[in-house]
């Protein structure tokens, strides 16, 4: 049984499905997720990634739904008695639904099942409430890790806890060898990036089309492209007024062709960091979410380029600080500084090198069968 909530949940365990069965031809797989499980050959209950939401708000808009849907996998759990049941990322649902499953095994004694829990992709518990990582001891047989960090980070706080780190699947999945010989354009291209979610475009989308339209008042030869996930948030974006070129997938082609990005904090900055693009980035939410947030967070950075390399590789701007002002200084000082770029791009270049090599899904579904000796 597989969950995934995102569509880079969705395309994780997509990977993940194509190297089990790789390895184990006779696998059934069923769950919930998006359209690539089902392409994988996944039985799904309902289509997860249509419900995915952010910060607190959103979820109490949402929290009826999502306990339905929890309640829903339970019943389906219980009923079908998977050998292995995996979370894909989406760490708030799975690592619920894990002690779930758990408390289940535990209270029905009689009932002879008693599925491995797994979790590919770590919850950021080493950001924020590090507590949890003592729950996902308790429950959990395995946590496949794709950040280089976070095995270290487990073995101090619950040595006891078995954790891999697999390496990134991005590091297999982009195809730059192929995209090397694309010819960048002679005019400056800024990307725009503003997330996968309606709320996401909704606040990110207006303070980066005003930064943009600064940009492009000091380099008026400057273009502008903009990638989405799917038509929905293509028609979001122009009612939100976008004018410029949107792109429905198909992200390593745009980052190949440009300069600069902006960008929501999140995946996607470890994608530009991949392909050596600098990249301004940002992140809003609504007031009550930042409240709590500012209280429990205690990493120094949002972005994940910047975590890795311990300091502030991008520039990033949260909250209040994510003004067009500050985002169009930060991106012009990037476009203008040919120095600070080649800077930049041999910072990510370490980056990249300590997420492992191509095979994270071929050596995650290794570990996830030797939990069956």
């Amino acid at each position: 049984m597989l969950i995934a909530g995102e569509a880079s949940g969705d395309l994780l365990a997509a990977e993940l499905v194509s190297a089990l069965r790789g390895q184990l031809p006779d696998a059934q797989f069923f769950g919930a997720g998006g359209t690539k499980m089902s392409a994988a050959g996944v039985e799904l209950a309902f289509d997860m990634t249509q419900h995915s939401v952010i910060g607190i708000t959103d979820v109490l808009k949402n929290i009826l739904k999502f306990r339905r849907l929890f309640n829903q996998l339970l019943a389906l759990a219980i009923e079908r008695k998977p050998d292995v049941v995996i979370g894909i990322d989406f760490g708030g649902f799975n690592l619920r639904f894990g002690q779930a499953i758990k408390k289940y095994v535990r209270e029905n004694p009689f009932s002879k099942w008693d599925p491995k829990i797994v979790q590919f992709v770590s919850p950021q518990v080493w950001a924020s409430r590090p507590g949890r990582a003592d729950k996902l001891a308790r429950d959990y047989d395995l946590l496949l890790s794709i950040f280089p960090f976070e095995k270290a980070w487990y073995a101090k706080r619950v040595p006891q806890f078995r954790v891999e780190f697999v390496g990134h699947p991005m590091v297999e999945r982009m195809r730059k060898e192929e995209l090397s010989s694309q010819k960048k354009s002679s005019v400056p291209t800024v990307l725009l990036l503003p997330g996968s979610r309606k709320s996401e475009l909704q606040r990110h989308l207006p303070t980066m089309l005003a930064a943009l339209k600064t940009i492009q008042e000091k380099l008026p030869t400057a273009k502008a492209k903009m990638v989405l996930p799917n038509p929905a948030l293509v028609s979001l974006a122009k009612a939100l007024g976008a004018e410029v070129e949107i792109q429905i997938g198909e992200l390593p082609w745009a980052l190949a062709e440009s300069d600069v990005a902006l960008a929501s904090t999140g995946t996607v900055t470890m994608e530009c960091a991949f392909f050596g693009v600098p990249t301004v980035t940002l992140y809003k939410t609504s007031w009550l979410t930042y409240q709590i947030a500012k209280r429990i967070v205690t990493v120094k950075s949002l972005t994940m380029p910047n975590l890795l390399a311990g300091e502030p590789v991008y520039p990033e701007f949260i909250q209040n600080e994510a003004t067009p002002e500050n985002l169009s200084r930060a991106a012009l000082e990037l476009l203008e500084n040919a120095a600070h770029q080649a800077q930049i791009k041999a910072q990510l270049a370490k980056i990249i090198a300590s997420l492992g090599e191509p095979g994270a899904a071929g050596r995650a579904a290794t570990a996830i069968l030797s939990l069956f000796p």
